[in-house]
């Protein structure tokens, strides 16, 4: 999609189904124009999309196919399968990735693990993360799913589970394949999912030591920016160089995606362009928590006679700054309210407003079950409906 259109979008602010687009009160300055062949912009929050440019071309990912390998360890031992302090025994394979000692060396990026010398879980993953090392990636492949080929399959499973359309894995480290590609928005989509899990802080990690060796985070914006906390980067010949990051400012994070920079110098620039276009003039704000209790009504017909209304989820939303301050709120509940109602039945709507525009809604849901009355509780709420009816009352 060309950019004047997607800013065209930005302005006709479109709910979506989970998360609303950007509410503009004003049209945004121009986006950034950046020398890469794919990038995007996303809210961590809601997911919705500030900027993309060639979002959806498949593309090789280099190292930041490390990221789904890092994703899928850490739902392996989030779930129980593995623990953090689980010794793994080094196959050859594993370490044959090393140019000194192996065979299979195409400019990767090491751990320096040793054959049949055992290395933790957690350092391995500080391995995949901090030192990017194709052999601590194969080892980890090996050892959740017994070859890189099973694993490779455990990686496309997750990929569709997380909605990647446009991705598919061959191995775990990232090295170039005519069948191993991703897009900028299933690496944003899978960022995602990364900064929800309890590893994430593994990625801005500046150093990792292991067998002697100290390796820096090629993520050079974890010294040049303190708001940012990830996430990796990548080069290959055919990808060029990469870099997926995440920063959180002033309770907003941002997800930026660059691929096919044609240098470090730039991927680390044009990411920092992305999320300072983004910070300035967006930010994440959350309306209403998942069980907040907006209303109390009255229902007829009950056990109780008071029903508290809360939002069906949680409401956030990525909006202008300029618009923050003016957005307001209007609660329409059904009226009258008949019991029986069960908990989370939807008895109306919570409307956004910015100004007279309607901008978002959501249901407004029961949170707690009403069951209907006995014969003389229905029988004398009956009664008050049908005068209140007759004489134009208010119920």
């Amino acid at each position: 999609m060309k950019l004047p259109n997607l800013l065209k979008r930005f302005s006709l602010c479109l709910p979506l189904l989970f998360a609303a687009v950007p509410v503009v009160a004003e049209p945004v300055p121009a986006p950034p124009q950046l020398n890469a062949k794919s990038w995007i912009l996303m809210d961590a929050t809601t997911g919705s999309i500030l900027l993309e440019q060639n979002a959806d071309e498949k593309l090789p990912p280099a190292s930041l196919t490390k990221l789904m390998t890092s994703y899928v360890l850490s739902y392996e031992v989030e779930a129980g399968r593995v623990r953090n302090e689980d010794m793994v025994t080094i196959s050859k394979n594993a370490w044959s990735q090393n140019p000194v000692f192996g065979a299979k060396f195409n400019g990767s990026s090491l751990m320096f693990i040793a054959p049949d010398k055992p290395v933790s879980i957690i350092d391995l993953h500080r391995g995949i993360v901090i030192s990017s090392g194709n052999d601590s990636t194969v080892a980890v492949a090996e050892h959740l799913a017994g070859s890189e080929p099973a694993f490779a399959d455990m990686m496309n499973q997750h990929a569709q589970r997380l909605g990647m359309a446009n991705t598919h894995f061959v191995n775990s480290h990232g090295l170039d394949d005519p069948q191993h590609y991703t897009t900028a928005r299933d690496l944003a989509i899978l960022s995602r999912a990364i900064i929800k899990t309890q590893d994430y802080p593994l990625h801005k990690e500046k150093e990792f030591t292991y067998n002697g060796i100290k390796q820096t985070n090629r993520n050079g914006l974890l010294w040049t920016d303190p708001t940012v906390d990830g996430l990796k980067t990548g080069y290959t010949e055919g990808a060029g160089y990469c870099l997926v990051a995440s920063a959180l400012r002033d309770g907003t994070r941002l997800i930026s995606v660059v691929m096919g920079a044609p240098s470090i110098k730039e991927r680390e620039a044009q990411t920092m362009t992305l999320l300072n276009y983004g910070f300035r003039f967006f930010q994440s704000i959350k309306l209403f928590d998942a069980n907040q209790a907006l209303d109390t009504r009255r229902v007829w017909k009950g056990a109780e006679d008071q029903l508290t209304v809360i939002p069906a989820r949680e409401v956030s939303m990525v909006v202008a700054r300029n618009v923050a301050a003016n957005l307001k709120t209007e609660v329409q509940i059904e009226s009258p309210l008949i019991a029986p109602i069960s908990a989370g039945q939807k008895v109306g709507q919570i409307l956004v407003k910015n100004g007279d525009e309607v901008v978002y809604t959501v249901d407004a849901v029961a949170q707690a079950e009403v069951p209907r009355a006995g014969f003389f509780g229905v029988l004398w709420d009956s009664i008050v409906l049908l005068f209140s009816g007759l004489f134009g009352m208010q119920v």
